[in-house]
């Protein structure tokens, strides 16, 4: 294989999310998902997300159509981080739930909103008792 054709891109540096009011999405972010903030410029802020770096970002253009990525934060006790979340308002759109059965674990997730109105979600993979 060339090494051109040899490219196979795996590791995630950055995930930018575009925001409608970037203090007000610094705040929630921050304080409410306990997020590590790293630093903030005019239009844009970063925090850490163990070593893959979050971009909020204001649109380049007021078009009015933003488009998102949904970021899934994995957890390993979902119960424990949707009841802490819930504490500090955030709104989610439903309880936590088993998304598939897999041959050695249990997929849950849980969907909330940020304060942007941007799609998120917590995810589990529970291992299956043996």
């Amino acid at each position: 294989m060339s090494q051109q054709n040899a490219l196979a891109l795996s590791k995630i540096g950055q995930i930018s999310v575009t925001v409608k009011e970037l203090d007000r999405a610094v705040s929630f972010y921050r304080d409410q998902l306990g997020m590590r903030f790293l630093f903030q410029v005019p239009n844009m802020a970063f925090f850490d997300c163990s070593g893959v770096r979050l971009m909020l970002t204001m649109p380049e253009e007021r078009t009015g159509d933003r488009h998102t990525s949904i970021l899934y934060y994995k957890v390993d006790d979902i119960q424990g981080a949707y009841r802490i979340l819930k504490d500090r308002d955030v709104q989610f759109n439903g309880r936590p739930h088993k998304i598939a059965d897999l041959e050695d674990h249990e997929l849950w997730m849980a969907f909330f909103r940020d304060s942007e109105t941007n799609l998120l979600a917590l995810m589990a993979e529970i291992p299956l008792r043996q």
